[in-house]
């Protein structure tokens, strides 16, 4: 298969598979085959190799896939040969354990910006960011030349402050307010629902649970 539009089930595969890949050379492992990765991921060996069938040609048959060039490929895939700049919009628990979380780095991401209507926390500096002004969003989204924006704030101001971001240019949004975000086309938004997610675990320890 030649390398073309990826599907987006696939896209949402990928950044798994770097982290198997990350993972294979901390274990000083130069060539990983597909049966390998799968078992890191959690799928089957045809799914991983028809994922990268999207991406090009890869990999020696009977042998597998060399790790560092794969890593290599991937992290262009995924646009993180350069980190992406990120603002936090929403200074609460969450904002500032995101903002302390530092993973941030080694997965190409730069948090460059935290923004907040409290006038309390507005001027605070947490490792090294200055809280700053949600009246002033625009100015700092064009200032800091931020990509990517996570957005915290309560679902009632969600709203407005993701209209706010995309017309300072913001053209992806990690929303963990629970509403759904209403964007124009050419905006990415993915909708982080932890509630969502615990309450399918409730479901699984459910003993009347029923699976098709």
């Amino acid at each position: 298969m030649t390398p073309g539009k990826i599907p987006p089930t696939t896209v949402q595969r990928l950044p798994l598979y770097l982290r198997c890949l990350v993972q294979a050379s901390a274990m000083h492992m130069p060539v990983v085959n597909s049966v390998q990765i799968a078992e890191m991921a959690g799928t089957n060996a045809a799914q991983v190799r028809k994922d990268f069938s999207y991406l090009g040609e890869f990999g020696t048959r009977g042998i597998g896939y060399e790790v560092d060039s794969l890593i290599t490929h991937l992290s262009k895939e995924l646009g993180l040969t350069e980190h992406r700049r990120v603002a936090i919009i929403g200074f609460g628990r969450l904002g500032s354990a995101l903002q302390s979380y530092p993973g941030f780095d080694e997965r190409g991401m730069k948090v460059v910006a935290v923004i907040d209507a409290d006038p309390a926390k507005i001027g605070t500096v947490s490792d090294g960011i200055t809280v700053e002004s949600a009246d002033d969003l625009e100015e700092i989204v064009k200032r800091e030349r931020v990509e990517i924006a996570i957005v915290t704030v309560p679902g009632k101001y969600a709203q407005g402050v993701a209209d706010r971001l995309v017309a300072s240019g913001v053209r992806a949004i990690m929303n963990f307010a629970p509403v759904q975000l209403v964007v124009p086309e050419g905006v990415e938004v993915r909708q982080a629902d932890v509630a969502g997610e615990l309450q399918v675990l409730s479901f699984h320890l459910n003993p009347r649970r029923t699976l098709a």
